[in-house]
Parts: C-alpha cells; structure tokens; sequence
C-alpha cells in the first residue's frame, strides 16, 4: 500500500482528528459488550480500523510504530486471557466458562463490576486486532515490494 501523496491534505487532518475517536469508540464497544450489543469482536474490528486508517495517511511503518507490539503478540496474549477468564471458575468448582464477578468501589466511578465475562471479551478483543492487523499489515509490506 503506498503512502498517501503529501498533498491530500484532507485525508491527512480527517484521520488525525476520527482516530482517537475511533479508538474511544472501540473501548466503549469493548465495555458495554457483555451487557448490551457490542464486545470483543466488533471492538477489535473497530480498533484495526483505526490502525489502518492510520496506515493509509501516514505508512505500514509508522502504523507499527504506533501499536508499539507486534501483531502476533496481541493474539498470543489475546488467546492466554481468553483461556484464563473461562478456567478462573475452575478455581473455584464451578463449570468452565461460567461467569463469576468481583464488585469493587472505584473512587471516580463509584460501584463498579467486573467478570469473567469482560476478561474474556478483552482476550477476544486483542486477538481480532492482532489478527486483523497482520493480516493488512502482510497484505500492505507485499503491496509495497
């Protein structure tokens, strides 16, 4: 994929401004996932969307340079998270992949709840950008050779 021309101006300032959106955005999927329409999978698709957009007014080199890890690794950890969230029930002799939940004060955010059912989305989540992302960012380095 070859970098976009110097002066497309427009594409440049517009996906500067629409990418901390469309990360925001991925997150608040990411969390409202387990209890209404959303999660991992759709946030992830949104997040590589965003890294992509990045890809295509900057370069495939500075896309990496903005995700700071390897692609690969986001699955690695992606799958481990996943995995652990559906054995933590084990733990406690409960049936695999059964939801458990912690209630916690957070002083900004006052009741919070988290679970099983998060972390998984979060290990669903990593592993759709990583996978996303390497495949655009194999796919963009073959356009470029």
């Amino acid at each position: 994929m070859k970098p976009v021309p110097e002066h497309s101006l427009i594409l440049r300032v517009t996906g500067l401004f629409i990418l901390p959106l469309l990360i925001l955005f991925s997150l608040f999927l990411l969390l409202r996932g387990h209890n209404e329409p959303g999660g991992g999978f759709i946030a992830g698709l949104v997040a590589a969307s965003a890294v992509a957009l990045h890809m295509f007014f900057t370069s495939v080199e500075a896309a990496r340079r903005m995700i700071a890890v390897d692609p690969r690794d986001l699955i690695g950890w992606g799958l481990l998270i996943a995995i652990a969230s559906g054995l933590a029930p084990i733990l406690s002799g409960r049936p695999f992949m059964e939801a458990r939940w912690i209630e916690m004060t957070v002083p900004a955010f006052g009741l919070v709840k988290a679970g099983t059912p998060l972390l998984f989305d979060l290990g669903v989540y990593l592993v759709v950008t990583g996978t996303v992302l390497a495949i655009l960012f194999s796919l963009a380095e073959d356009d470029v050779q």
